[in-house]
């Protein structure tokens, strides 16, 4: 019996501890992509740069955090290389041509290319939003392969997920674009910050909503929220044990 209350604990500690990773690695991600850039960027304005110059300085802020992690990892990330490749890209053109706009239009660009990619995974072994669970998730990963292979509704659930971010992401990178070239340029940053903030919290509500009615939730986490109901034969053997 304490042999199972111990191994109880440490899959309980576990959990904690992936879910403890996932918030830090996505707090960063906040701080590094979004927060840190939008207040750069005000921070040069009001310190006298230009519009261009102030976009081009902040953009490097995500550009820089993507290199770290490929340098510490010493993995070569294709996301991470790609979306260097894009602000570099989009930063020579803004140079180039002189205008704030297209700096400011190249989060709708990239968030398009990624919302198609995040698509075209549907039709690969296995789509986005599994693969991000797996990653969210490693201690479950053999679990998951299970119900993967054997479930063709757990297959259809998390391919329909990732439709929906490639969708919303689809959206958001329109509204993006639609910003950069219709309102003033410095109230864009903001909105841009904004707007991350809604797309991920609007899609993560409706993932966590069909997680929870296709029962899901409870599969992956089983005994949240309530006590596990045990059987009346365990429950007959832990009598006897502590009798």
């Amino acid at each position: 019996m304490a042999a199972l209350r111990n191994e109880t604990g440490l899959a309980h500690h576990s959990k904690r501890s992936e879910q403890s990773a996932a918030g830090r690695q996505f707090a960063a991600t906040m701080l590094c992509d979004v927060v840190l850039p939008v207040g750069l960027y005000y921070a040069l304005r009001g310190a006298g740069c230009s519009e261009l110059v102030s976009l081009l300085i902040s953009a490097a802020a995500p550009a820089l955090n993507t290199a770290y992690h490929i340098i510490t990892r010493r993995k070569v990330d294709s996301v991470g290389v790609f979306v260097i490749a894009i602000l570099v890209l989009v930063g020579l053109g803004s140079f180039i041509s002189g205008s704030p706009r297209l700096t400011l239009a190249r989060g709708g660009w990239f968030t398009g290319l990624i919302a198609l990619w995040i698509l075209g995974s549907v039709f690969t072994s296995r789509p986005f939003t599994y693969r991000a669970l797996k990653a969210l998730l490693p201690g479950k990963a053999g679990m998951l392969e299970g119900l993967w292979g054997a479930d063709p509704r757990f297959r259809r659930i998390w391919r329909g997920l990732t439709v929906l971010w490639g969708a919303g992401l689809l959206v958001d990178a329109a509204l993006r674009v639609i910003m950069a070239y219709t309102l003033p340029v410095d109230s864009v940053p903001a909105l841009d910050g904004v707007l991350y903030f809604v797309t991920y919290l609007v899609l993560q509500v409706i993932t966590h909503i069909i997680l929870h009615k296709t029962g899901l939730f409870r599969l992956l986490f089983p005994g949240r929220g309530r006590r596990p109901v045990r059987s009346a034969a365990s429950a007959s053997a832990d009598d006897r044990e502590e009798g």
